[in-house]
Parts: structure tokens; C-alpha cells; sequence
């Protein structure tokens, strides 16, 4: 008898809060919300550094980290929603704030002003540096699904320039002939690979296409999202956490 209680209470709590959706929450927009960022962890990341403050149980490098929740993948899928190219302004570690000094835009002169340093850093004439950083704004692919970015850089930007192309390079047959779909038409497999050069040795994207979104729902997630970022309500906020310490793309 007093299972059945307990089952009926708990079902009618479950009942209330759905019926309570979102209540408390209707002052939180996206600029109230930490957008994750999806990288790669390295050697020096301190989510591997057993002895590090920011440990991670499980992390190693070469996996995939969420940088709000901190869940690790080998592999995961995602939806692709925007992508936007920019010059990223930064101060030598040890006098910066962790913050980029500015954010410049693609199509801005701003990288005719550096001459290569001989840490092959394009160096402006204030001394700092400029990281030509490519962001793909993704939807996540799960039991619960989750916007993210994805930030490519130095050699990774061969990665993003293949990942557009495969993007651009599906058509589909519409009313009026052959059409390319919304980037958020299609899923893509994302794990991570062992890269190396002169340089070094260090662990790059891997982008597969898998194919197209079959389920409206995330379909309509993917699309508002991609919305949102293009009328510049999301912003990401780059740190030297992601760009410089979780791995080294030589």
C-alpha cells in the first residue's frame, strides 16, 4: 500500500514540474549562459594533471572534453549551425588577463599589420599576436542534445576548411533543380587523430559526414540556434584555457 503511495506521489511530483516548465528561469537569456566550449585535450591540459585543481577523472589526451560539464567523449556527433571566422588578439602568457585583448573580423586588414615573429606567431606593433581561429557553432547529438563550439586554429584550420567544403558540396533536388541544404541539415562524426610535424606531435579533428537530420526536433534545435548566433545574441568567450594550454596545434 504504501508503495503504491510513493509511486503515485512521485508521478504527480513529476507531473507538477512539467507543468511548471521553465518557471524561474524567464530572465535567462543567452547572454546568461556559458556557451561550452568542444576541445581537444593535450599533454599540458590540466584536466589530465592528476596533481591540477581542474582534473578531470577519465581525462587523457586525445579526448574530447565539454568545458562546462566536463563529459568526455572518444567520439561524438553533431549538427553544424554557424561558422565564423575571426582574428583573435592576444597577449604573451604571463601579461595577459586569459581574455583576448580584441576580436577582429575576418575581412578586417588588421593581419596586414604583423610580421612573423620568430615563435612564428604573427606579431602586431604593440607585441601582440594575432591567431587566425575558426568557430563552429554545433548541436550536440545525444540523449540530450546541447549547443557548443568548436574553435580551430593554426594547423586545424585545414580541418575546418575540409569540414566546410563537405558541407557546401551536398546538394539536394528541390522544386526548382539542385539546392545546398542549411549546414544543419546534416550530422557529422567527430573524433580526434594523432597529428605531427617538425614540430611536434599532437592530436587534431576528425570530421566524417554521416548523414541527414531525420529528427524534426533536432532539426528546429539546430536551426534556432544557428539563428541566434548569426543575429549575434550568442557570444563565445574565448580563453587562453582553450587555445594555448589544451593542446598544442604546432
Amino acid at each position: 500500500m504504501n508503495q503504491v503511495a510513493t509511486k503515485k506521489e512521485g508521478a504527480l511530483a513529476t507531473f507538477d514540474m512539467e507543468a511548471d516548465a521553465q518557471q524561474g528561469a524567464q530572465n535567462i537569456s543567452q547572454e546568461d549562459l556559458a556557451l561550452p566550449f568542444l576541445k581537444i585535450l593535450g599533454q599540458l591540459s590540466p584536466e589530465v594533471n592528476k596533481r591540477d585543481g581542474k582534473y578531470v577523472e577519465g581525462a587523457e589526451p586525445g579526448k574530447i572534453i565539454n568545458t562546462v560539464t566536463n563529459q568526455l567523449y572518444d567520439s561524438l556527433q553533431v549538427v553544424p549551425c554557424h561558422y565564423k571566422r575571426q582574428y583573435i588578439e592576444w597577449a604573451d602568457r604571463g601579461t595577459s588577463t586569459g581574455a583576448p585583448v580584441a576580436i577582429h573580423s575576418a575581412d578586417s586588414d588588421i593581419i596586414s599589420q604583423t610580421t612573423r615573429g620568430k615563435d612564428y606567431k604573427d606579431r602586431l606593433p604593440n607585441g601582440n599576436y594575432l591567431d587566425n581561429t575558426a568557430s563552429h557553432f554545433v548541436l550536440t547529438v545525444g540523449d540530450n542534445p546541447s549547443t557548443a563550439l568548436i574553435s580551430m586554429k593554426s594547423t586545424q584550420l585545414k580541418v575546418s576548411r575540409k569540414w566546410n567544403s563537405m558541407m557546401m558540396g551536398i546538394k539536394m533536388q528541390g522544386k526548382n533543380g539542385l539546392f545546398t541544404p542549411p549546414t544543419y541539415s546534416h550530422i557529422y562524426n567527430l573524433k580526434t587523430v594523432q597529428m605531427s610535424n617538425d614540430k611536434g606531435t599532437w592530436f587534431g579533428w576528425d570530421v566524417e559526414k554521416v548523414g541527414p537530420v531525420t529528427d524534426k526536433s533536432i532539426y528546429d534545435m539546430a536551426k534556432s540556434f544557428a539563428e541566434s548566433v548569426g543575429k549575434g545574441e550568442v557570444e563565445a568567450k574565448h580563453g587562453t584555457e582553450e587555445t594555448t594550454k589544451s593542446n598544442s596545434n604546432y
